[in-house]
């Protein structure tokens, strides 16, 4: 698969179900700004994606115009346990980097679960995504954006109560581009 097609899947699960279902109300506006990076990783190894997350990073201290960056690795950590075992080590690097309060790296995978969930709860969905997805976010961005929202720590029950009322076969429905 080519990575203009790639990112095309990703535009699309941005569209019209993170900003659609309003799912993340900070995310139209930078999408709108074009402070969003799209990046995808040829990697095929963890080591070779941890390099490209370090350069993504390094990226993000040099650029004040990208505002947040989607770095998509379609190529390694497709089972969702290896994935997840992965962001362990995300955060090792943001703490050995000195980066801890500076970036907080979100996590997205097509198989996303939460603990306590089963596979196929409607809740999980809320961080699925076409690819796994490291999504790399100013902390000091994030922080004006809490500020500037009333009642943000609401989002995660109304962002459940929405996905169960969709139920899952609506939902992967939205994550499927169909052009």
């Amino acid at each position: 698969m080519h990575q203009h097609e790639i990112v095309k899947d990703v535009r699309h699960w941005l569209d019209t179900f993170v900003i659609e279902l309003n799912l993340c109300p900070f995310a139209k506006r930078e999408l709108m700004n074009e402070a969003v990076k799209f990046v995808v990783s040829d990697a095929s190894t963890e080591e070779m994606l941890l390099a490209d997350l370090q350069q993504e990073l390094l990226n993000l201290q040099e650029d004040s115009a990208i505002e947040t960056t989607l770095l998509i690795h379609p190529y390694v950590l497709q089972a969702f346990d290896d994935y997840n075992q992965f962001l362990d080590i995300v955060d090792a690097l943001l703490d050995e980097e000195g980066l801890l309060g500076v970036y907080q790296v979100a996590s997205f995978h097509p198989n996303y679960r939460f603990a306590e969930t089963a596979e196929g709860d409607a809740e999980n969905y809320s961080n699925r995504s076409p690819y796994p997805i490291l999504h790399l976010l100013r902390e000091s961005s994030l922080e004006r954006e809490i500020a500037r929202h009333q009642d943000t720590s609401l989002i995660p029950e109304r962002n459940i109560r929405l996905l169960r009322e969709l139920g899952t076969a609506k939902l992967q429905a939205l994550l499927q581009r169909t052009d």
